[in-house]
Formats: structure tokens, sequence, C-alpha cells
């Protein structure tokens, strides 16, 4: 075989793989998104544990044992979540009831915008018909009623409680196995400078992923009380389960924030007479997190964890297509885990320097601007 055919063979056997590799990538996405009943809840549990590890850790310095201290951490979290909800049910009840009349005074309120822009435009329609000489005009108005689409979000917040309540007893065997699980890693691999790197990047990850984690619970808290106190101070009904909303909801990278602000302004859209009054509480909630997403997170997160803002949109989007608003919440955390193995495996390190994008600090949950990410 000559030099030429051994060329054109290799080549063909290239793209052979290269197709190969594609349609194992797309099996491997359509397996996850079947999956996800069972995956979602596994990878929720990885990160809370990732999370909580720290503390336990420093709680067996004190002689405290890991059984002892993920029994107490994940029972203090699912009691800290049920009080919530409770504390939370009736007002959320009374708001949900609200819905209705919400969404028919907006609808009336808007109908007189509608009203006025018809009346523009019917007289531009009628100045070009006397110019052009037509006098046949035809409109129509579509109106479509979603309804579904609470009942959708509901059923979506259903499925991601079941998920949440799985991944919390997952994550309190994984804190109460300790180190147990590096030890098997470590014993697995078979050459030194593969247990080193493997132990490392272990490391890295929970290092990297509950320090982020941790630091944007603390800022997001911060944010929903800061919310709450502010819509509260302008006569915003229900303002401090805005100030919930805005500390679950700025855990979504831009979208978040852009559904925080539009869900307020349509409230105080029927709630005060003028549209200027109107406008105050969702520029407040703007102004808000963009002080939040563009200044105090970059500062306190972005010296630690550098990720390009594009990147994170695009992850944002992907896995909101794939697992839905659980998908969202944990993109970041994805995002911070192939950049970490990246780093440390040396023929990665170019994908590893696209995802950290130099000199682009990644943002937490910007405004609907989108300057911000997390």
């Amino acid at each position: 075989m000559t030099a030429e055919a051994e060329t054109r063979e290799s080549r063909r056997l290239r793209r052979i793989q290269y197709m190969l590799a594609g349609i194992l990538i797309l099996l491997f996405l359509w397996s996850i998104s079947l999956a996800k009943v069972v995956i979602m809840p596994i990878v929720l549990g990885l990160l809370i544990a990732l999370t909580l590890t720290p503390f336990v850790r420093g709680l067996r310095r004190l002689g405290v044992p890991e059984v002892v201290s993920a029994f107490a951490l994940i029972g203090a979290l699912a009691l800290s979540i049920a009080m919530a909800l409770y504390f939370l049910s009736g007002p959320a009840t009374t708001l949900v009831d609200e819905v209705p009349r919400i969404r028919f005074e907006l609808r009336e309120k808007m109908a007189e915008f509608e009203a006025r822009f018809r009346a523009v435009q019917q007289a531009s329609e009628e100045m070009e018909n006397i110019t052009n000489g037509d006098n046949e005009n035809q409109q129509q108005v579509v109106v479509s009623d979603k309804s579904g689409v609470l009942g959708t979000a509901l059923s979506s917040l259903a499925g991601l409680g079941s998920a949440v309540a799985i991944a919390m007893v997952l994550a309190m065997f994984l804190l109460a196995a300790g180190d147990f699980y590096h030890r098997k890693l470590v014993e697995a691999l078979p050459r030194l400078s593969d247990k080193k790197r493997a132990l490392l990047i272990a490391h890295d990850i929970e290092r990297q992923i509950s320090r982020y984690l941790a630091a944007i619970t603390v800022i997001n808290a911060c944010l929903g009380l800061a919310v709450g106190i502010t819509l509260y101070l302008l006569d915003m009904p229900f303002a401090y389960l805005w100030g919930v909303a805005a500390f679950l909801m700025n855990y979504l990278p831009f979208i978040g924030a852009m559904l925080g602000v539009a869900g307020c302004a349509a409230v105080s859209l029927v709630t005060f007479d003028t549209v200027s009054a109107a406008l105050v509480p969702p520029l407040a909630y703007l102004t808000l997190t963009s002080l939040e997403g563009q200044i105090i997170t970059p500062y306190l997160v972005g010296r630690h964890l550098k990720l390009s803002a594009a990147v994170v949109f695009v992850a944002v989007v992907f896995w909101a297509w794939l697992w839905g608003v659980a998908g969202a919440l944990m993109a970041v955390p994805f995002v911070v885990f192939v950049k970490v193995i990246c780093d440390h495996i040396p023929s990665l390190h170019v994908f590893g320097t696209f995802l950290g994008g130099k000199g682009d600090p990644l943002a937490v949950t910007g405004p609907a601007t989108g300057a911000g990410g997390r």
C-alpha cells in the first residue's frame, strides 16, 4: 500500500472516529435526559455533600464523629427547609389564590396600552391608505391564554422537592463515610503519580464547589433580606415572599434576576395606580441585583473562582433545557467541576483556559442586562 493510500485510509478512519464520538455524545445526552429522575438527585446529593464536607472535617478535628456530624448537619438543613416551607405556605397560598385576579387586572391595564397603540396604528394605516390609495385593511389580534404555565411550574417545583429529599439522604451517607471514597479512589489507581493527581483533583473540586456554594448562599441571603426590606418600605404586597424569592432565584445565573424583576413588575403594575409608582419596586429590585451581580459577588467570589460569563450562560441554557430548573441550578457547579479537571490534566489545559476566560472573572447572577453570571 502506497503512502498516499495510507493517508487516505487514516483520514477515513479519523472521520469515522469523529462520527462515532458524536454519536456517543448524543446518546450520552439522551441517556442523562431520559434518566434525570435518577441522576439528578445523585448529582444534587454530591453537591450538598461537597458543600458540607468542610464543616464535617472541622467537627472531626473537635472530636465529633463523621456519622454524628453528618446526621446533625443534614437534620438541621432538613429542619430549616421544613420550617421555611411551613411559615411561607400560608402567604404563598394566598399569593397563588391572587394570581387570577392579578392576571385579570394586568390584562385590563394592558388593554389600555393596547387601545392606545391600536389608535396610533390605525392612524398610521389611514395615512398610508391615503398615500397608497389602498382601501382594504385587515387587522387580526390573537390572544393567547397560557393558563398552564403556573401548573407546569408547580409540578416542576414538586419534582425538585422530591429530588432534594433523596439528595439529602444520599448526602448524609456520603458525609458519614468521611474520606472512605477518597481512599478507594487512591487504591484503585496503579501509579503513584496518578494517585496524587486524583487526590489533588478531588480535593480541589471539593474546595472550589464548597467555597462557591457557601459564598453564594450567604450573598443570596443578604440579597433576599435587602429585597424584602426595600419592597416592604415601598408598600409592595407580600414583601417577605419577594425576599425569599430573590434568595432562591438568585441561584439561577442570569435567569433568576430577570424572572424576579419581571414578576415584581407584573404585581407592582396591578398594585399601584400610576405607572410611575408601579415602576419603583421593579427598579429597586433591579438596582439591588445589579449591585450584587456586578460589584459584590465579583469582588467576593471572583478572586477565587474565574469563569467565562459566556460559558456560564451557555451552560445555564443547556442544562435548563436538559433538566429544567434543577439543571440551571447545577450548571455552574458542573462548569467548576469540568474546569478543575481540565486544569489538572495537561492535555485538557487549553479547554480549561477557555472555560476560565482570562481577565473575565465571573460575576454571579447579574441582572437582566446579562453582564453578570455565576
